[in-house]
């Protein structure tokens, strides 16, 4: 079975990580550092986009709904609704944070994304 643009279901997250996102106007905004799962659900808990720095020094991580990652073949990347400045203003982390707390920075990070209307 495949999604509503047409890809399959099934991905290695291997094939995910450092595929670079862009927003809807076709500014690379970052790239997929990781993906996070919920070991009890079987379920991805979200996408950690990393954005800003140089050569991975002053990275920000960004907990994003992997749902709203659409790949884009023409783009080789993923297509977010968001611009940069709403990826600016979202919760950021350090990557070792992201799974502190049973996720509790995604709870956080959703309700941001859930007040832009995403």
């Amino acid at each position: 079975m495949s999604t509503v643009t047409g890809h399959t279901r099934a991905i290695l997250a291997s094939k995910v990580k450092g595929t670079p996102v862009y927003n809807t106007e076709g500014e690379q905004i970052g790239h997929v550092e990781d993906i996070v799962l919920d070991k009890l659900s079987n379920e991805i808990l979200f996408s950690v986009v990393a954005f800003g720095g140089f050569l991975g020094i002053g990275e920000k991580y960004h907990p994003v709904p992997w749902s709203k990652l659409d790949y884009q073949e023409e783009m080789d990347g993923y297509v977010v609704p968001l611009s940069r400045a709403q990826l600016e203003g979202a919760p950021s982390y350090n990557l070792g944070d992201l799974t502190k707390n049973n996720g509790e920075s995604w709870q956080r990070a959703s309700a941001y994304y859930g007040d832009l209307g995403i």
